[in-house]
């Protein structure tokens, strides 16, 4: 059965959209549609904890707008994995953040990995993150390659130069067995440079937009066969009571008002 997933580049910017689709359409099944979207009214990056509250917020409109237009999955396309949680409260489909499907693929990779990342300031989210999923004790280290993403689709090569450079490193230092590329872009852009010919690394680099992309196809299979539901008993409860229906109705139409003038703000 034929399934549509939705990557969304959770930027206001388009900037992003052509690298992922030619780093990962051609990894799809023969039989997914896979579109890359962006979104709207919102920062164009989140690098800094602040315009990432404004991202959510959009990416979450986003998400339920996947639902009602027939999407089988959709991937939160940063290792952040910005709104996942809140946003597998909001529909039925499921819900992909790259650094999650990483985490739960390790294991047919390695036993153990070290992450890379951007930039130190990232890398102290992904370590709360890592704590958030339960992985510590397979995580042995994290190391950074000095790029903010707004810059690494300037030049990818030089990127994929840095990886392969941090990447040697840090198994050597970690005694890890994996590496896992905590960047999209980041994995964008070490994608292309094997794409291109260039050599792999002797030991797995796991893309997480690859794992993502694994984990919706499938998970979706599983909804579209009535085998996948998210359970409302506790963490992904919808509210119920009449009062917190309004409130969620409530705040997703003042999401919707406030559009335009987003709009103009982060034009």
């Amino acid at each position: 059965m034929a399934r549509r997933i939705n990557f969304i580049n959770p930027f206001g910017t388009t900037a992003y959209d052509d690298l992922i689709k030619e780093t990962l359409s051609h990894y799809a099944m023969d039989d997914t549609t896979l579109e890359v979207t962006h979104l709207e009214g919102c920062p164009s990056d989140m690098d800094y904890f602040y315009p990432k509250h404004i991202v959510e917020a959009a990416l979450f409109e986003a998400v339920k707008k996947s639902e009602e237009d027939g999407f089988d999955a959709v991937i939160s396309g940063c290792c952040y994995d910005p709104g996942v949680m809140v946003a597998r409260e909001l529909v039925n489909i499921p819900v992909v953040g790259p650094f999650e499907a990483s985490l739960s693929m390790l294991s047919y990779y390695g036993r153990t990995a070290v992450i890379v990342t951007d930039h130190v300031k990232a890398g102290a989210q992904m370590k709360d993150n890592v704590k958030l999923y339960g992985a510590s004790d397979r995580i042995l280290g994290l190391d950074v390659i000095n790029w903010y993403v707004k810059d690494m689709v300037k030049d990818t090569a030089s990127v994929a130069q840095d990886v392969v450079e941090v990447t040697a490193k840090s198994i050597e230092k970690s005694g890890a067995e994996v590496v896992i590329l905590n960047c999209t872009i980041i994995a964008a852009s070490y994608q292309r440079y094997l794409m291109n010919g260039g050599t792999p690394a002797p030991f797995p680099i796991l893309n997480p937009n690859l794992m993502a992309l694994s984990m919706a196809e499938n998970l979706a299979n599983l909804h579209q066969k009535g085998s996948y539901q998210v359970s409302r008993l506790g963490y992904y409860a919808q509210p119920q009571q009449e009062h917190f229906q309004k409130v969620s109705e409530q705040t997703r139409q003042a999401w919707r008002d406030a559009q335009p003038s987003l709009a103009k703000s982060f034009a």
